[in-house]
């Protein structure tokens, strides 16, 4: 029988097979400890567990260095948060850290037309408007009350805005919480030193430039604003501090300067206007256009909507009528009159004062506006288009209370150029009457004969001086009153030299005009230089019966809050320079200058009036200024660089301009008669004067025989003239040099040729 080969099948339990067997294998893996250089090898590719090597420790590296370094970062953090916050005071102390206090200018009815500085009204929570409020919040920080005062996303999307538009991550849109834009506001807690900046606007456009830096140290002052103050705490510091152009400061400031009315009460779309201007100021400004502003508006009021904070109704309403500015925010009348007032006051309590002021001025809204509209009508209608022509215009009273006052033609800006006070020109012609008060002031009279002819002067180390009359054409002998409405220049340097040019220069220097005046004897044709503004108040004192003036726009000045005011009235009523009896008699005299002579585009109808017409040499300056019984008005106009007029002279478009002015600010004023006295001066006490003869020589330098010839004939003629009139010849004693034979006075006849002997023929004749 054959064994049986391979293993057997076993279908039970062995006893034999038990014993040989241990315990049964486990499954499991066991680890092993291999010894070294007895290790197995590490299956995969060698590069990549290179690479996943390296990048596991960057990992670890990075990892262990952004906790640490997000550690330091949270302790720098919070140290600059702490720092912050204990340098915090109240959040009221906070409203207004103006280094420069406002200065608001009330006009004549207590009516506020004018700022200067930044003005400044203080809101509070209770006087915040709750629409007001909510355009703020939904303009510039829609999440402004769910966060601590940083937002990451508005931050992230802003700088994704910018990079999208082309611009730097950090131009443009800035993604600032509320809380951002106070702490830079706060110009992060530093304060305003003059060793460091040479000024505040210098100071502030610092704090405004924005860096990685700043934005940077923003955030722990953010923190730290937040954790000290309550978010209406913050949101009042910043409707408080926030610029919202044309020199107002804050909400409260802008709604006043804008719609005359306080914070509590805007409406919708005004509170739109406001809040659209945070974004850029001066280009959203209403006052510089009110359009753009609008539009603006518009834009937030959808932003109102679209978060809630408006109905649909109320959005249709706000859009059908938008904002508008108010009456003396549109007019934007009086800037040239505010700056002179400016200049006027002291400096302690105008331009530099540190306190809020108010000021009561003397200025008339309707008298400033009637003025405007009557200077745009004669530049639209008789001045071609294009012309650089300027013209400036002085309105008082007779007391010296400006009025109104045009500066340019541009009567828009504040802070420009103002000829009415700046500009010193030449004032022709307009000086005469200055002349004519002294000799009348001298016992001189209005019906006095003068000779109006060739005239030569001999001027000590110059050359002889011959003026001549506009027309080039002399008319003999005339009264005081036909060569003042005549203007004619001859006889008015005989008067002059006559009465003496030193009596000359005191009447017009205590009549106002403080400019520097000539003593060559071209005084009397106004070579000296005047603003129109000492111009105009000179003729008030002729005006008023020959008391000086000094023309003034400040009544009185208050601190904000006090009861009492800091100043009175800067200026008035002066000293008498001349007569009554004289003042009269040259008021009369001026009449006849409109009634009849060469002011005659300034009449005013039935409406008495007087003045004098100015025109200078090569037609440089041309001057209008006169008086009704109510007002006192002056007009210059020129070119700023001196360029000669073509055709212009003060009889012709300043005429114009003052009758039209002169007209629209008397409609509705009864016509009263002008004080004046009788050519004779009758029922006038009459004073005594005596006169020092100057050294003259009359007749033409070229030919002294024709002269003497017309001299001698015409003297009978000038004498009975004179009588005839109740007047006497004025005559001086005249000589060559100084130490010549003394010639006989005279003058010759008008004549239309230039002929020495027609003009000495026609003396003999006329003599005849």
């Amino acid at each position: 029988m054959r064994k049986p080969t391979g293993t057997p099948k076993r279908t039970g339990r062995s006893p034999v097979a038990d014993k040989r067997t241990t315990a049964p294998k486990s499954t499991a893996k066991t680890t092993r400890h291999p010894r070294r250089g007895n290790r197995p090898p590490k299956r995969g590719n060698v590069v990549f567990r290179a690479i996943a090597g390296t990048v596991s420790l960057i990992w670890r590296v990075i990892w262990g260095s952004t906790w640490r370094l997000a550690m330091v970062v949270l302790l720098i953090i919070g140290a600059a948060t702490g720092y912050y916050y204990t340098s915090l005071p109240n959040p009221e102390d906070l409203f207004d850290a103006r280094a420069r206090g406002s200065v608001t200018m009330l006009d004549r009815e207590g009516k506020v037309f004018a700022w200067r500085g930044e003005t400044f009204g203080t809101v509070t929570s209770d006087k915040i408007s709750p629409v007001l409020r909510e355009a703020v919040i939904a303009t510039e920080d829609r999440r402004f009350y769910g966060h601590m005062g940083v937002s990451p996303r508005g931050i992230a999307s802003a700088i994704k805005i910018n990079l999208a538009e082309g611009r730097g991550p950090l131009e443009g849109n800035g993604g600032s919480t509320i809380t951002q834009q106070v702490a830079k506001l706060l110009c992060l807690g530093e304060t305003f030193d003059p060793i460091r900046w040479k000024n505040e606007a210098e100071f502030e456009a610092d704090c405004r430039e924005t860096s990685l830096w700043r934005k940077v140290k923003e955030v722990p002052f953010a923190f730290a604003l937040e954790a000290k103050y309550s978010k209406d705490d913050i949101l009042n510091i910043y409707m408080n501090r926030s610029y919202l152009g044309a020199g107002a400061r804050g909400f409260e400031a802008a709604s006043q300067r804008y719609f005359n009315k306080p914070a509590t009460e805007v409406r919708p779309a005004e509170a739109a206007m406001l809040a659209g201007l945070l974004k850029a100021p001066s280009y959203f400004a209403p006052t510089a256009n009110l359009e753009r502003s609008q539009g603006r508006a518009d834009v937030i009021l959808g932003l109102m909507h679209d978060q809630g904070y408006l109905t649909d109704d109320e959005v249709a309403q706000a859009r059908a009528n938008p904002a508008v500015l108010s009456k003396a925010a549109s007019d934007r009348a009086g800037g040239y009159f505010a700056d002179w007032v400016m200049e006027a006051g002291p400096g302690f309590l105008t331009s530099e004062t540190t306190e809020d002021v108010t000021i009561k001025t003397t200025f008339d809204q309707g008298i400033q506006r009637a003025a405007e509209r009557a200077v745009k009508r004669i530049f639209d209608e008789k001045v071609s288009e294009g012309s650089k022509a300027e013209v400036a215009v002085v309105i008082m009273s007779a007391d010296g209370a400006v009025r109104a006052m045009i500066g340019g033609r541009d009567t828009t800006v504040n802070g420009a150029f103002n000829r009415a006070i700046q500009a010193k020109r030449q004032t022709g012609s307009s000086f005469k009457p200055f002349v004519y008060a002294a000799a009348l002031d001298a016992g001189y009279s209005p019906s006095d004969i003068v000779q109006d002819g060739p005239l030569t002067i001999r001027i000590p180390g110059s050359r002889n001086w011959s003026p001549q009359n506009y027309s080039r054409r002399f008319y003999g002998p005339v009264s005081l009153t036909d060569a003042l409405k005549r203007s004619l220049n001859t006889a008015t340097i005989r008067l002059q030299e006559a009465v003496g040019r030193d009596a000359v220069r005191r009447v017009a220097h205590d009549f106002g005009i403080v400019s520097n005046l000539t003593t060559s004897p071209s005084l009397g044709l106004g070579a000296s230089e005047a603003t129109l503004l000492e111009l105009t108040g000179a003729y008030a004192g002729i005006r008023n019966g020959g008391t000086s003036v000094a023309p003034y726009g400040l009544v009185e000045l208050k601190i904000r809050g006090d009861e009492e005011p800091l100043m009175g009235q800067l200026g008035g009523l002066g000293e008498r320079v001349v007569s009554q009896r004289a003042a009269g008699q040259l008021i009369y005299m001026m009449q006849q200058v409109i009634n009849s002579g060469t002011g005659g585009r300034a009449k005013l109808g039935s409406r008495p009036a007087a003045g004098k017409t100015g025109t200078t040499s090569s037609y440089r300056d041309a001057w209008f200024v006169g008086f009704t019984e109510q007002y006192v008005a002056g007009v210059w106009m020129g070119y700023d660089d001196n360029t000669p007029l073509k055709g212009v002279t003060g009889g012709g478009l300043p005429a114009e301009i003052w009758q039209a002015v002169m007209t629209e600010i008397h409609e509705g004023l009864p016509e009263l008669a002008l004080s004046t006295v009788s050519p004779d001066g009758s029922g006038i006490i009459m004073s005594s004067g005596s006169s020092t003869p100057k050294v003259v020589t009359s007749g033409s330098a070229d030919d002294p025989l024709a002269a003497a010839l017309a001299g001698v004939m015409n003297t009978v003629e000038n004498e009975n003239q004179a009588r005839a009139n109740g007047g006497r010849v004025i005559t001086a004693p005249t000589e060559i040099g100084g130490g010549g034979a003394p010639q006989t006075p005279g003058s010759s006849n008008s004549v239309d040729s230039d002929d020495a002997l027609s003009r000495a023929l026609n003396g003999i004749l006329g003599g005849n």
